[in-house]
């Protein structure tokens, strides 16, 4: 299971004025506030009548994710940082308010492989028939709804003008939560690849992304076992990446121009780049040792020579004088050793980048 944490958007979704939702939304949230800390999930409440959709108004597809406006801008950029939501929604004539049909029509990529959970309220049917008509809806937008639910029957759920249901509901929207958890975990491959700055890579199923500080527990692990043969290869066994700590390595991280490539949520090998000056520095191209020898650090390395800033006149990378392999993958890909070997018995490699095709 992913070690990230989950952030859940709690939509509540009627724009009436005096509507129930938001009493409802303040009972769901805190309700459910302590297991969320204690599953590490981080809930985000929204209420669709303070985010001032109109209704849709883009003139393109939104498919396409081409957005004019401001206020779609917004919306997308809060539904692109969560990784589920838990909706909130009233039954207005057996189906759900046009208030949610319109927001989840602005949007499209935002929403691929997300856990939705609904907690809905009514009179003789506690919203259950919203909750079906909006099944079919965030289906085809590639959600995936999840099986518990929450149906309060506001006869009984709401006392003196406030909601206070039977315990059971509070028991059902814990529930709800834990299972939208182990779902947005489970997902998290699907809307990885699905997002915008994710590339196919060369193994199938494979895709190429950005690290951020937020993965340093995978990249972690992955330094752990790639850089073991080159510690043996170069004793004394002081390669830094050997005993770099989880918050060490989110420290450069949020430094360096890392990408790593995964698949179904597995961390298969990674680089990192930067500029100093007129070079461009690579390192830390490892790649899990059960996939070795399949041309992924040679894929790996020229992703990276790409990458570098055209005004760079030299790319760099150092390894261990030990090394062979390594030393011989990079001499095939056009680096020479620099005369001297370091104080700390590695050696630098160096090129000149690729001229850029015209």
């Amino acid at each position: 299971m992913s070690t990230k944490q989950v952030r859940v958007l709690v939509l509540v979704c009627s724009t009436r004025p005096g509507a129930l939702g938001p009493a409802v939304g303040a009972w769901l949230t805190e309700t459910i506030t302590p297991r969320a800390a204690e599953l590490g999930a981080e809930l985000v409440p929204l209420a669709l009548a303070d985010l001032g959709l109109p209704f849709l108004d883009e003139e393109d597809h939104p498919s396409s994710g081409v957005y004019r406006n401001e206020h779609t801008r917004r919306w997308s950029a809060i539904v692109d940082a969560v990784d589920g939501l838990i909706v909130v929604t009233p039954e207005y004539n057996y189906g759900m308010p046009a208030s949610l049909k319109n927001a989840l029509d602005y949007l499209s990529r935002e929403w691929a492989w997300k856990p939705i959970g609904f907690v809905s309220y009514g009179n003789t049917s506690a919203g259950t028939r919203a909750v079906q008509h909006a099944k079919q809806v965030v289906t085809t937008l590639r959600l995936v709804p999840l099986g518990s639910t929450v149906a309060l029957r506001i006869a009984d759920a709401v006392h003196d003008g406030e909601v206070r249901p039977a315990a059971a509901a509070g028991e059902a929207a814990i529930d709800v939560l834990d299972e939208l958890v182990r779902v947005a975990h489970a997902l998290r491959p699907m809307r990885e690849q699905a997002r915008a700055g994710s590339s196919a890579g060369p193994e199938p199923g494979s895709y190429l992304r950005r690290l951020t500080p937020d993965d340093a527990p995978e990249v972690t692990v992955l330094q752990r076992c790639c850089w073991v043969d080159e510690a043996l290869a170069n004793d004394p066994l002081t390669v830094p990446a050997l005993h770099e700590s989880v918050e060490q390595v989110r420290d450069w991280l949020a430094a360096w121009q890392a990408i790593g490539l995964w698949r179904d949520g597995r961390l298969l090998g990674m680089v990192r780049t930067r500029r100093d000056d007129a070079e461009w520095h690579v390192g830390r191209l490892g790649v899990v040792p059960d996939l070795r020898g399949r041309g992924l650090g040679r894929w790996l390395l020229q992703t990276a020579e790409a990458a570098a800033d055209p005004a760079c006149r030299r790319i760099v990378l150092s390894t261990g004088a030990g090394s062979r392999n390594n030393i011989a993958l990079y001499r095939s890909e056009g680096y020479q050793p620099a005369p001297l070997t370091g104080e700390d018995g590695t050696i630098r490699l160096t090129k000149e980048p690729s001229a850029p095709v015209s």
